[in-house]
C-alpha cells in the first residue's frame, strides 16, 4: 500500500495526558467524550493520540482537552509536539476544509485555570532561527505570559487562555518564517507542589 505526501500546512498536535490519581482512565476517557473534535482527524494509540487539520481546530482541541481535565481539580499533565510542514502522509487533509469557527470555545470560555508552561519552538532549516526564537519571546513578554528562559525551554505563566493563545500566536508566527516548524510544550494544572511554594 503506497501513502501519498501531503502538501497542505495541516497542522498536527501528538500528545499524551497525565493525571496524577488512581482515577486516571476515567479522567482522560470522560476529558476525550466532552471535547468537540469533529473539524480535526484523531487516532489514538496505547502510548498517544494525535489530531490533524487546520490550526485554529487543533489549538481549540488542545485547549480544551487540557481545560476539561484540569477543572477535575486533579493535577494533570499535557505533554506533546505541534508539527506544520512535515512531508508525510495526507491522513487528515479534508479536515482542512473545515470553516474557522472553534467547536469547544463556547464550552470553554469560562474556564479560568492557570497553566503553568514549558515550551520549545524549533524552526527547522533556518540560519536564523535564533532571531525567530527571539522574536517569539518578546511576543510572550507583550502577552503578558513569559516567565523567564530556562534550559532547553521558555516558561510562561497564566490564564490557560492567555497561555494558549501565546502557543498559538508564537507557532504561527514562526510558520509564516519557516516552512517547517516544531513547538512543545509540557502544561501543568494543579500542582500541588505549587500550591506549597
Amino acid at each position: 500500500m503506497t501513502q501519498s505526501c501531503g502538501t497542505s500546512r495541516i497542522v498536527g498536535f501528538r500528545f499524551s495526558l497525565y493525571p496524577m490519581t488512581d482515577e486516571f482512565v476515567d479522567i482522560i476517557l470522560s476529558t476525550l467524550e466532552q471535547v468537540d473534535t469533529s473539524k480535526v482527524w484523531v487516532k489514538t494509540d496505547d502510548i498517544s493520540t494525535v489530531i490533524r487539520g487546520k490550526m485554529e481546530h487543533v489549538f481549540d482541541v488542545a485547549k480544551a482537552i487540557y481545560l476539561l481535565s484540569a477543572q477535575t481539580e486533579k493535577h494533570v499533565v499535557l505533554n506533546g509536539t505541534f508539527s506544520i510542514g512535515c512531508p508525510g502522509d495526507s491522513d487528515g487533509d479534508v479536515f482542512m476544509s473545515a470553516d474557522g469557527v472553534r467547536m469547544n470555545e463556547d464550552k470553554i470560555k469560562n474556564l479560568h485555570i492557570e497553566a503553568p508552561t514549558q515550551f520549545a519552538l524549533y524552526p527547522m532549516n533556518n540560519e536564523s532561527y535564533m532571531q525567530i526564537i527571539a522574536d517569539v519571546v518578546d511576543l510572550a513578554k507583550e502577552k503578558g505570559t513569559f516567565t523567564s528562559g530556562i534550559h532547553y525551554a521558555s516558561r510562561l505563566d497564566g490564564d490557560a487562555h492567555d497561555v494558549f493563545a501565546t502557543l498559538e500566536q508564537s507557532f504561527h508566527y514562526t510558520q509564516e518564517k519557516v516552512n517547517h516548524v516544531t513547538m512543545t510544550v509540557n502544561i501543568s494544572a494543579n500542582s500541588p507542589s505549587r500550591k506549597n511554594k
